[in-house]
């Protein structure tokens, strides 16, 4: 009876806002809003800081998607939340790569495509899914998609490789200027010639690794793209043709 009566309950956009797992989306927004922060106004002195509290938004994401099956409070303004942070991290993350590597004119250009194509690909995907209310990781809601969009939302494995090697492909890229920048300096509060040497060659083999991943996502980006586009397109030929 209890049981039943828990199943009828009202529930209220204050219940939705304070479920556990959104509670660990916050957690998320405000990490990563404290790591490009100290990136930007402290990078000298809180450089590691940031990277533990970027990490952490990052491995929040997780979790809060744990939270919501394990405590059913999965919910459409949850995914909005995580999508949201997802793509303001890797944007912020780029926007920092930006001006660390701001004597490089093409690095600085690609920091800005890597923008664009990150946020692009992901709307349309969650347009193309949402205005066929379907979600845009379903398989349902990607029926017909390119093979390669289709894998990545199919095969955790593989959706795994593709997220991670890509964000830690731009975290190591920023502990690398950071090193370099730090090595150009005077030793106070940094690292001794020694220590960075050692750090930078890990970073630098680390990157043999990631960025093959980082690649490949970008080539799923580009496929996410086109395909949502051309369903946005399919949709509506259906529609004229009614």
């Amino acid at each position: 009876m209890a049981h039943d009566k828990k199943k009828t309950a009202t529930v209220l956009p204050r219940n939705v806002l304070a479920y556990i797992p959104n509670i660990i989306g916050y957690l998320r927004v405000f990490l990563t809003l404290s790591s490009i922060t100290l990136m930007i106004c402290s990078p000298r002195n809180h450089w590691e800081v940031a990277i533990v509290a970027y990490v952490s938004s990052f491995v929040g994401d997780l979790f809060d998607g744990m939270a919501a099956r394990k405590f059913d409070q999965c919910s459409a303004f949850g995914g909005l939340l995580d999508m949201v942070t997802d793509r303001c991290s890797t944007a912020g993350l780029l926007c920092v790569l930006s001006r660390e590597y701001g004597d490089e004119p093409f690095l600085v250009l690609l920091f800005t495509m890597l923008i664009l194509l990150d946020i692009s690909s992901h709307w349309c995907q969650m347009y193309s899914t949402t205005s066929l209310q379907q979600h845009h990781k379903s398989a349902d809601g990607n029926k017909g998609r390119f093979f390669l969009v289709r894998w990545y939302y199919s095969s955790y494995p593989f959706f795994g490789y593709c997220c991670v090697g890509a964000e830690f492909t731009y975290i190591a890229l920023y502990v690398l200027a950071r090193v370099n920048n730090d090595a150009s300096l005077d030793n106070d509060g940094g690292y001794d010639n020694n220590n960075a040497g050692t750090l930078k060659m890990l970073v630098e083999y680390f990157l043999m690794a990631s960025v093959p991943a980082c690649a490949v996502k970008q080539v799923v980006n580009v496929s996410q793209l086109c395909s949502s586009c051309y369903a946005v397109a399919k949709h509506d030929a259906m529609q004229k043709n009614k």
